[in-house]
């Protein structure tokens, strides 16, 4: 395990990793299509937003294969009609997610997961930032009404073993403190195993097979708030 856990961390660098964004470019108002009755249906399900870094949006893995997409099949599969929204955005750190809660509060979502922090422990972030921003995150969600699952991050033995703790800690804590879900770790059973196949070359992120175990995890603690 701890084998992989250093591989983790020399990947997790990469997190920002993603190559620069094309530039917007907006049509001739002449040449954009008149809106269709498909184009204007209007998805009626609940929706749960999966929040975080580029782990949530799936960097490196083929288009369709996010940990989102996996967890949107397996919702259809037993028969919970839920939606679910990828706003997952590589190399984002716990302050650019406090940034974009207003964003995520627009779709007015029932169930937000929180996957934040790895890019600050990896960064050398101050632990108390990255504890008040994630404190922010889950109260201003809360205060929404919206429910709460906290995906815990963890760091590689190098770190040593006093700011592991501190910053597995975080977690713990604000589980506690405003009654949410925590998943311990997010990539459990996939960053922690010997199998070659569930962790790209990075050795940070899942690959296609797997996010699907992340989403097999990710509904296991999502499954009791689905009622």
């Amino acid at each position: 395990m701890y084998i992989f856990l250093i591989v983790f961390a020399l990947g997790l660098s990469l997190l920002g990793c993603g190559g620069p964004k094309p530039p917007d470019t907006a049509p001739p108002v002449n040449e954009a299509p008149p809106p269709t009755k498909a184009s204007t249906r209007v998805d009626t399900r609940p929706a749960i937003i999966a929040f975080g870094d580029s782990l949530t949006a799936g960097f490196g893995a083929e288009p369709g294969n996010s940990y989102p997409d996996f967890l949107q099949k397996d919702l259809d599969r037993a028969g919970l009609h839920w939606r679910v929204i990828n706003a997952g955005v590589s190399g984002d750190t716990t302050t650019d997610g406090v940034n974009r809660l207003g964003e995520v509060l627009a779709y007015k979502p029932r169930i937000v997961i929180v996957e934040f922090g790895g890019n600050d422990g990896l960064r050398g972030l101050p632990i108390e930032t990255t504890r008040a921003n994630l404190d922010q995150m889950v109260m201003t969600l809360q205060s929404a009404g919206v429910k709460v699952i906290l995906a815990g991050m963890t760091l590689p033995p190098n770190y040593g073993p006093d700011y592991i703790r501190t910053f597995e800690q975080i977690y713990r804590d604000l589980a506690a403190k405003y009654k949410v879900i925590r998943i311990p770790f997010l990539l459990e059973r996939v960053a922690t195993v010997a199998t070659r196949n569930l962790m790209q070359r990075d050795g940070l992120h899942p690959t296609g097979p797997g996010n699907a175990i992340v989403a097999e995890t990710v509904l296991r603690y999502l499954e009791p708030l689905l009622d």
